[in-house]
């Protein structure tokens, strides 16, 4: 069961993560977006970008490093194995666009406790290299209880 405990609690703020051109690329590929401003630089800089801008769902390449710490934080007591993706939304201040250095930092939202099982609301507000909020990407995951217990 995951500890209640750390509902509230904020994480440091990840090393930055700079936003490769080649990357959003390869990403928009993966999620079959044929947008030419996540694909080609000449088309995002006549919309008015710097470069190539990330698709929406992109902002999770940068907000797993955020759910790594709480991972990684043996007071949290989540179980990778049992861990199942319930839900994720964002909100956006303006678009990723390559060239970005972004830094998240991780809150804790939420822990509940249903039905045996726990599920953690996790928050990671994304800023670039000035401080400026970018995007909030909130995931919730729901770790599996112990079907023996």
């Amino acid at each position: 069961m995951v500890n209640p405990e750390i509902q509230g609690r904020v994480y440091p703020p990840t090393a930055p993560y700079l936003v490769g051109r080649e990357k959003v690329r390869e990403f928009a590929r993966a999620v079959l977006s044929t947008s030419p401003l996540h694909l080609d630089p000449e088309a995002a800089k006549a919309a008015g970008y710097a470069d190539v801008i990330a698709p929406p769902t992109f902002a999770v390449t940068v907000q797993e490093a955020t759910l790594a710490q709480l991972l990684a934080d043996e007071e949290a007591g989540v179980d990778f194995t049992r861990v199942v993706h319930g839900d994720q939304r964002f909100t956006y201040t303006r678009p990723i666009v390559a060239g970005d250095e972004l830094t998240a930092t991780l809150t804790i939202a939420a822990v509940k406790q249903l039905g045996g099982h726990s599920m953690v609301t996790a928050s990671s507000d994304i800023v670039d290299a000035k401080g400026d909020h970018v995007v909030t990407a909130i995931s919730t995951l729901v770790v599996r209880g112990d079907e023996n217990a």
